[in-house]
């Protein structure tokens, strides 16, 4: 009998390493969806594994990945991590809540200035600001710039980054020219965050590109200037308008006019903490000489005990005919900064609010301002289909069910949901 020649047992070993012999794009979307850690831990997998960690572009150091208790460990793997790396890193996010700021935090942002860094995510958890390093502001092909808890003090020769389009500041300080300056000079600017800052007072948006706006703190003044293609606006005051100047002389300019003057392009309006007393300043019309041709979705908090929030909120409703949803927030209000409420509407409101839709209503007490304010939304809705009321307790819940159902509605598709505190 002829002999059969062995097969070589290392042939069906080949054959069933597919890990090793990936296409190099499916190896490196492999480890971009792995904490850091355990995409040094494929480096076991094979030697064709063994520095293919060392290649990813994204770098991610949080707590789902290592823990910072142990300071000297956290600053060693990352320096590590950064010292075998190779080619570029184009997003580099430390957020490690137990890891306080340290200059060891100097040396990783010089070293990713070298690298082409395009989006760059800092937040410091723990401790005092960190005082941003220079060689940040010199990263030009950033696109995405995010940080927490920082200091800002670019260099006289920062001209802006010309390639940002995502902006996101929390807690942060920076100066005002230094505020200023950022946001004017990021032409490709579209979504801008700033959330609980200080060292300015003045939010002052020139941004040709901006789309998106999301700022909640305590600020003096908000002003719009080449903002034409802002789309989704959520806008917060953190602090009591009843320390200003609530009403200026007679004829004095709108602010919810000026806020909205460079906003034709309005889609979507969120009017938090006490911003509303904001807009309620100066000389209120009865209705925006511009409407608001494009705001589908409305979002206010607003006191029922303060008649000038209330005159706001209908100008705004009365001015804005696409308004599909409307979503209403019962701030409870003392009533030392409130006079008595003399309020009454009309019932000419088919018009102007003929696309609502869906309303919610939370937080109410079934105080006759409110109620009226519920009893005008049914009477001048036709294309309402459902509105959501939930109040603020259950002692005047029955009360209010009481009320609803008497009050005529001009849909006959209008759905009332009464929703238990």
């Amino acid at each position: 009998m002829q002999r059969q020649p062995l097969k070589s047992p290392c042939k069906p070993q080949m054959e069933l390493d597919r890990i090793s012999n990936l296409p190099c794009h499916v190896a490196e979307r492999i480890l971009s969806c792995l904490p850091i850690r355990e995409a040094v831990r494929t480096s076991v997998l094979s030697s064709k594994w063994r520095y293919k960690w060392a290649m990813v572009a994204h770098l991610v150091f949080d707590n789902h990945c290592l823990s910072a208790q142990n300071r000297t460990t956290f600053v060693n793997i990352v320096d590590h991590v950064l010292l075998l790396h190779i080619g570029p890193i184009h997003k580099f996010k430390l957020s490690n809540r137990d890891f306080l700021a340290t200059s060891d935090i100097d040396r990783w942002i010089l070293h990713l200035s070298r690298s082409s860094i395009k989006e760059f995510i800092l937040e410091i958890w723990k401790g005092n600001r960190y005082k941003m390093h220079s060689s940040v502001f010199s990263c030009q092909d950033m696109t995405h710039l995010e940080l927490f808890n920082c200091l800002l003090r670019p260099p006289p020769t920062f001209k802006g980054f010309s390639r940002l389009k995502s902006l996101d500041l929390q807690h942060v300080t920076l100066a005002q020219d230094v505020f200023d300056n950022m946001v004017v000079r990021c032409p490709l600017l579209e979504k801008l965050t700033v959330m609980n800052f200080d060292g300015f007072t003045l939010l002052n948006i020139d941004a040709p590109n901006l789309q998106f706006f999301d700022v909640g703190g305590v600020f003096e003044d908000v002003n719009f200037k080449n903002t034409l293609n802002l789309a989704v606006v959520s806008i917060g005051l953190y602090e009591h308008v009843c320390n200003y100047q609530r009403r200026g002389p007679p004829g004095s300019s709108s602010h919810l006019l000026k806020f909205l003057a460079h906003l034709p392009r309005i889609q979507r309006l969120e009017i938090q903490s006490y911003f509303l007393k904001y807009l309620a300043i100066g000389t209120l019309p009865g209705k925006l000489p511009k409407p608001c041709l494009v705001l589908n979705y409305l979002s206010i908090r607003i006191s029922f005990t303060d008649s000038d929030e209330i005159s706001t909120a209908v100008c705004l409703l009365r001015s804005s005919p696409a308004l599909q949803e409307l979503e209403i927030l019962v701030r409870p209000e003392d009533t030392t900064c409130a006079g008595t409420v003399n309020f009454q509407l009309d019932d000419d409101w088919n018009g102007p609010i003929a696309r609502l839709r869906h309303v919610k209503i939370n937080g109410i007490a079934g105080t006759k301002p409110e109620l009226e304010f519920i009893r005008l939304l049914l009477l001048g809705s036709p294309a309402l289909e459902k509105m959501t009321v939930k109040p603020a307790s259950v002692t005047c819940g029955w009360e209010i069910v009481k009320k609803l159902l008497q009050y005529r509605r001009a849909s006959v598709y209008a759905e009332i949901i009464y929703m238990d505190p």
